[in-house]
């Protein structure tokens, strides 16, 4: 497969039949659900999941997503969903890429990018990471393509 970086975490996916839109196509909506089920599976390789993020009382929130869809795709297409960690300033900030790829013949169909800031949960304010966070995503981090 042609991924954007390499060794991408993935989460193989599948457009059923409800996720096919009017135009005969898998829904845009769809891929941005996919992209949270893989972040959190990424995060759960990583050993944190919900519960960590609860208990410590700290969150990656989205500050801002972006999404280029590139090529269709239609029901029962297999897909594999990649995604990386690419920056970090080690306190506030992370970012969270995705490509997503047409197994039968490696067409790049959709790339996504999410801007992630820590926060508090309780409070929804910016905080800094805890030390969990970064012994778990800091060492996650790849260098990726200058963004398009």
């Amino acid at each position: 497969m042609n991924w954007d970086t390499p060794s991408p975490h993935i989460l193989p996916v599948r457009p059923a039949a409800g996720d096919i839109d009017g135009l005969q196509h898998t829904n845009n909506a769809v891929y941005v659900r996919w992209c949270e089920l893989a972040g959190w599976s990424h995060s759960e390789a990583l050993g944190l999941d919900l519960a960590d993020y609860q208990r410590l009382d700290r969150a990656m929130a989205i500050q801002r997503a972006e999404y280029d869809y590139l090529l269709p795709t239609g029901a029962g297409d297999e897909l594999l969903l990649g995604t990386w960690l690419c920056a970090t300033d080690g306190r506030l900030a992370m970012e969270r890429r995705f490509q997503l790829l047409r197994a039968a013949d490696g067409a790049t169909v959709m790339r996504g990018r999410w801007q992630l800031v820590c926060i508090d949960i309780a409070s929804g304010k910016p905080r800094r990471m805890p030390p969990e966070f970064c012994a778990a995503y800091l060492p996650a981090v790849v260098t990726a393509p200058a963004a398009d």
